[in-house]
């Protein structure tokens, strides 16, 4: 649904705000001031605010986000279907391969990470549930990506271009758009060091009865791990097998 209103001022500054803070990780009200462009009696306000209502907390001066806003992420996920479905085979495909599996669904144009298992062989990764990237930098996007109307993805691609995150990251339209055909077509994608230098991972649509992707499921890891038949193959048919399973329990659960 398309909304008309215009936008509330104050709640898009204290938004902004919000979101300065996760960016930073942190930062007093002079810094947020010169950061935002705005005065530093407005910004104080609303960290008062946002501090009174606990969404904040003020450590000697530095604000942070609070950990209530992980009671919201956790009730937005909950309430999801696929997250409930899915869970326990993100698990099983974590335990069977030792790396990262992951699962991601489309909000806004982006891709959001929705869970992660790390497995026991595992690289640290900058991922965690909420995480919001390009979609045609991952896997998983571009999974979702190939199973979108044609007009959807042109909208995505107009409101957020195709920013370079490395060197191997999909910047060309017509580039991608030749990219989700091959997804289309084999049912699975890669990415190639394309989000993270040296991590590859390999990712599977979920799709509905009308073969519309509501999320993705991959397995990633360092590419020493990921060579040969095992990033071709082996890798490619654990996450269609457990994008399959997922997909019959989403009909019949």
């Amino acid at each position: 649904m398309t909304t008309t209103g215009s936008p509330v001022q104050a709640a898009k500054t204290t938004f902004e705000i919000i979101d300065t803070l996760r960016e930073l990780d942190g930062a007093g009200v002079s810094e947020l001031a010169e950061r935002l462009g705005m005065p530093t009696s407005t910004i104080h306000d609303h960290l008062r605010t946002l501090e009174n209502e606990e969404y904040l907390i003020n450590d000697d001066g530095t604000y942070r986000v609070g950990a209530r806003f992980l009671e919201l992420g956790e009730q937005a996920r909950n309430r999801m279907k696929v997250f409930k479905v899915a869970r326990p085979e993100v698990e099983s495909l974590a335990e069977e391969t030792g790396e990262h599996a992951n699962m991601m669904i489309e909000e806004h144009g982006l891709g959001v990470f929705l869970y992660k298992v790390r497995g026991s062989e595992a690289v640290q990764l900058d991922t965690h549930a909420g995480k919001r990237v390009p979609l045609q930098t991952t896997a998983m996007g571009k999974s979702i990506l190939a199973h979108r109307p044609r007009e959807e993805v042109e909208a995505i691609l107009d409101r957020h271009g195709l920013p370079d995150v490395t060197d191997n990251t999909i910047t060309d339209r017509a580039e991608l758009f030749d990219v989700l055909d091959q997804v289309r077509e084999r049912g699975y994608a890669f990415d190639d060091e394309e989000r993270v230098d040296g991590i590859r991972c390999v990712a599977a649509p979920i799709t509905d009865a009308d073969d519309r992707a509501i999320a993705a499921v991959s397995v990633s890891g360092p590419k020493s791990r990921m060579l040969g038949d095992s990033f071709t193959d082996e890798f490619p048919d654990m996450v269609l097998r457990s994008a399959n399973v997922i997909e019959v329990n989403l009909t019949y659960s």
